[in-house]
């Protein structure tokens, strides 16, 4: 008897592995969290699409909207949107005996446009912005952690930090974000 039950807990567990993560297998993730820090009056949100490899790795294509309110005169918020999009390869670095919890660093190309306070560059009491909109280029460096609750959806917990050389505003913005991804074949 106690055979039976070895046998049936390594076949459930074999069975439970090979259904994550296979070569071939797509997913869509989406994602919200704040920017900066929690104390900041910010807030980014994206989707995006991703393929696994035969190693288990991943790459991700997605789009990606943040908005970062900047105080001013202690009166007014000054809103720094940025519309992007970006493609880039996560490998997985740990993960559990039972493929439940997967922790993977990504590195990502990110390109798009910054929108400084709408496109206005006078603020209301007369004074005139410095900063302007324009394209971005830069990067992300980012850390997950993807907890399985079936073979087909995953919480997703990361943190990111985005490298945008071409900003007037910030070069640097860390992002904590929560999400959800579905496995979609």
């Amino acid at each position: 008897m106690r055979y039976v039950i070895i046998s049936l807990l390594v076949m459930l567990t074999i069975s439970v592995q090979a259904q994550r993560r296979l070569h071939g297998q797509q997913g869509f993730q989406a994602t919200v969290g704040k920017v900066d820090g929690f104390k900041t009056n910010s807030l980014h949100a994206g989707a995006a699409f991703s393929q696994f490899t035969k190693n288990g790795h991943q790459w991700t294509f997605g789009a990606e909207y943040l908005c970062k309110k900047l105080p001013y005169n202690n009166a007014q918020w000054v809103p720094v949107e940025q519309f992007t999009g970006e493609g880039g390869y996560y490998r997985t670095l740990l993960s559990d005996f039972t493929k439940t919890f997967f922790f993977t660093a990504g590195i990502s190309g990110m390109a798009g446009y910054e929108l400084v306070n709408r496109d206005k560059p006078a603020l209301y009491d007369g004074s005139t912005l410095l900063s302007q909109s324009r394209f971005l280029f830069g990067g992300v460096v980012s850390f997950e952690i993807e907890t399985y609750f079936s073979d087909g959806i995953i919480l997703l917990t990361g943190f990111r930090q985005r490298i945008m050389p071409t900003s007037t505003v910030n070069m640097f913005h860390y992002q904590l974000s929560i999400g959800l991804k579905f496995i979609i074949n």
